[in-house]
């Protein structure tokens, strides 16, 4: 082999040390060599955004026709990782900032997909995950129930979530490259609490004792390290619900898990860029304090500068003026694109069994006391409505969502630099669609042998509409209810009167929709659901397509690792790691164990295919277990139906802008006061005269930017709408008035940087006939010391 520069470099030189040093420098770039060569997996991570219609749109998760989306918290991602072996199988797995995977969403990225690359990805092999953010743009979903409260399908939702996918999993694909992947898990102990504790405590002793907690504490996570670039990526899953923003929330956030992998995406990019000396933890490896990326992209300021107040004042207000649609994308702060040849670094924090799991630590509280809700139903005074979750961060949701966010960060910082455990071992998968509908089920019977049950059609409880201590229900609904009432009987009836069967098979849950047999104008929910087994390695990914509890993930996870342990087949052994990855492929609500079933809180009543709903699902997973060690195929089963021709909406478009008359889109309304100076922990806002957000989403753009003077007369971008700190709200007067406006609101956080700042908003307006039209203004200059 041909000596190395640095050999011949030193050959000649005297200094046994640097021969020496040589020598080692070589071994290592051979061992580098050696070990792309033998990599096992090929790795190709992305994330596109999927933030959707900013105005209009009612949002997803609280059922709350009042909860309509009108500005930005923060953007929603999907992000992607696709591993593969060499000449071999592979798997895609696309995390989305939405409140839940969707079947139509699912349905048509497949087909685009299929398109693209024939068979390379298919339903058996992609994944699909939803955080469950419940602050996102609804009527994506393609089942009655799921769109009634976004009056219908909402076309902009949908298509952002499919484009989304779609270009994050091709990224991804055009990103794989040799490397490796390394596991990790640990406990993470104030993230989450169990809502629905009287439920929990109704399964058996026996198996309530092998536990510490009634909720699930463990995060297992994923580092992707490419062979040349060293670590592209992370994804973990923790089970903790996407409610720290209530249900009076109206901008798109991608709550606690959005943003903790908001905040460890710019750690690692401040982390690989800064010397050690600023990093971001102290000695205790604990988190000073969220990263920004703003410390890293703008210089501090010079010495000279000695009166930015002075300096600011030099700087008006510009007019608002019509522009190309690329410029918001041009300003971004952060880039999807590669920063040279190495890949953007990609972090997720997908959702596992959160079913019972609240991240409003605190406890639940009565809006009018003060005090505990009542244990068994979650009310105050019988009244549902009163009873209320606290986060951390009570009684700033903003807070509650960052300390929740925090904590799911830290813990996956602290598995990522400690990871050691390599992933070695095939890829493989294993996927079939069920009618839960009618699926028999064979479970033990009191004496000892086995019997055969069934499943139900989908059904929804009394309790369903009490809602939970994360988002309370309305009217005189109560967790823990049994019986209903004859009033909501009597509405009920209207729709569609379950018949004897049907009560009967749900037993003991008193059905108020009977949403499986509602069929007009198109079904009401699904009965064919997803299952899949994804296997990299000794890990195995669990696809559900709803929200288990935490003990319905645990008998699950047991099931299935019993099947791949116990056969003495030496491809597993007791150090398979197996997650459940929730709200995947599709929704179909809850699932619960048939004891927390018999209480009917409202994960009970939202429990859809009766008491033996986690019964079907075990045996189903046991099955697919068994095919994937014995290297065996299974039937693809009933496809689930395509309802995109049949979906209607109600939500009408955008007539036309306007902006009052001596006023220009962009112009400043109320403009930051002059020779302002604010300091860390400042609030500074400026309103524009604007248009409607659902004019153009701006992809991949922003709404809203806070710029910094560099140097004399430059501005370069600071932070964005994908910035904790920055929130974009947009308004009208009234509900059909063609005058809007949007409000940029900076909370100016610890690090960023003493000097010369101003907000510029961007977006789009609609003409009369049609014709959109892109504009940008900014508001008066303001120091920040």
């Amino acid at each position: 082999m041909e000596a190395s520069s640095c050999s011949r470099d030193y050959k000649d030189h005297d200094g046994s040390f640097k021969i020496w040093l040589c020598v080692f420098l070589d071994l290592v770039l051979l061992n580098g060599r050696l070990v792309s060569r033998s990599s096992d997996y090929l790795v190709g991570l992305a994330s596109y955004d999927i933030t959707g219609p900013a105005a209009d749109v009612n949002m997803m998760g609280y059922a709350n026709a009042e909860q309509i989306v009108s500005g930005v918290h923060f953007r929603l991602r999907a992000r992607a990782f696709i591993v593969a072996e060499p000449g071999g199988k592979r798997v895609a797995f696309v995390n989305l900032d939405a409140c839940m995977a969707s079947q139509l969403v699912t349905i048509k990225v497949l087909e685009r997909l299929k398109t693209r690359y024939g068979d390379l990805y298919t339903a058996e092999n992609v994944a699909i995950s939803g955080i469950h953010t419940h602050a996102g743009p609804g009527g994506y979903l393609q089942y009655v129930t799921y769109i009634v409260t976004s009056l219908g399908f909402v076309r902009q939702s949908f298509d952002i979530i499919v484009d989304g996918i779609e270009r994050s999993i091709i990224q991804a694909h055009d990103n794989l490259r040799p490397g490796s992947i390394i596991v990790n898990k640990g406990e993470l102990l104030d993230a989450g609490v169990n809502r629905s504790p009287s439920a929990y405590l109704n399964n058996p002793y026996d198996e309530r004792k092998k536990y510490s907690y009634d909720v699930d504490k463990e995060m297992t996570l994923l580092k992707f390290v490419d062979d040349e670039w060293g670590p592209v990526g992370s994804f973990n899953w923790f089970a903790t619900h996407g409610t720290s923003m209530s249900r009076t929330n109206s901008l798109i956030s991608g709550d606690n898990k959005g943003a903790a992998a908001r905040f460890m995406e710019d750690w690692f990019k401040q982390k690989s860029t800064e010397p050690a000396e600023h990093d971001l933890f102290r000695s205790d490896d604990k988190l000073n304090e969220i990263p920004r990326r703003v410390s890293i992209i703008i210089p501090r300021p010079r010495e000279n500068y000695k009166n930015f107040t002075q300096l600011a004042s030099s700087f008006p207000a510009t007019g608002g003026e019509r522009v190309t649609s690329f410029l918001s994308s041009t300003q971004r702060v952060r880039s999807i694109f590669r920063q040279g040849n190495r890949p953007a670094f990609v972090s997720a924090f997908c959702q596992s069994n959160c079913g019972d799991v609240s991240p409003n630590v605190l406890g639940a509280f009565c809006i009018d006391t003060g005090r505990p809700c009542d244990f068994n139903h979650s009310t105050c005074n019988g009244k549902n409505e009163l009873c209320y979750g606290r986060g951390p961060g009570y009684p700033d949701e903003f807070e509650s969502t960052r300390i929740i966010g925090e904590r799911q960060l830290k813990k996956a910082v602290d598995l990522f630099d400690t990871a050691s455990e390599q992933i070695k071992g095939k890829v493989d998968y294993r996927h079939t669609y069920i009618n839960f509908s009618q699926l028999k089920v064979t479970i033990p019977s009191s004496n000892g042998s086995e019997q055969v049950v069934k499943t139900c059609p989908a059904a929804m409880g009394f309790a369903f509409a009490a809602g939970t201590t994360d988002g309370p229900g309305a009217f005189d609904f109560t967790q823990g209810d049994e019986k209903g009432n004859p009033f909501w009987r009597l509405v009920r009836n209207l729709l569609k009167t379950p018949d004897k069967v049907q009560v009967e098979c749900q037993l003991p849950k008193p059905i108020l929709l009977d949403t499986g047999e509602m069929k007009q104008p198109y079904d009401w929910a699904p009965s064919i659901l997803p299952l899949q087994i994804l296997r990299i390695g000794q890990l195995v990914i669990l696809s559900v397509p709803g929200e288990f509890s935490t003990m319905a993930g645990r008998r699950l996870r047991d099931a299935v690792k019993m099947m791949l342990t116990s056969s003495g087949n030496n491809e597993f052994d007791n150090n398979v790691h197996i997650v459940i990855a929730g709200l995947t492929n599709t929704y179909s609500q809850y699932v619960t164990t048939f004891e927390e079933y018999e209480i009917q809180r409202y994960e009970g009543a939202s429990t859809l295919y009766g008491p033996h709903t986690l019964s079907g699902y075990i045996q189903e997973f046991k099955k697919l277990a068994a095919a994937l060690l014995n290297k065996q195929t299974v039937e693809p089963g009933p496809a689930p139906p395509d309802l995109l021709k049949k979906q209607m909406s109600l939500l009408p478009g955008v007539v036309m802008d306007a902006a009052p008359l001596g006023f220009n889109f962009g112009d400043v309304s109320d403009d930051v006061p002059a020779l302002s100076k604010f300091k860390e922990g400042d609030k500074v806002s400026a309103t524009f005269w604007s248009g409607c957000p659902r004019n153009d989403l701006l992809t991949e753009g922003t709404f809203a930017l806070v710029e910094r003077l560099n140097g004399v007369d430059t501005w370069v971008p600071a932070y964005d709408d994908d910035d904790f700190s920055l929130r974009f709200r947009w308004s009208r007067p009234s509900k059909f008035s063609p005058y809007s406006q949007a409000t940029i609101e900076w909370r100016i956080p610890k690090d960023a940087p003493a000097g010369v700042y101003r907000l510029r908003h961007s977006g789009a307006t609609k003409g009369l006939i049609g014709c959109i039209n892109h504009f940008t203004g900014t508001s008066s200059a303001f120091a920040v010391r």
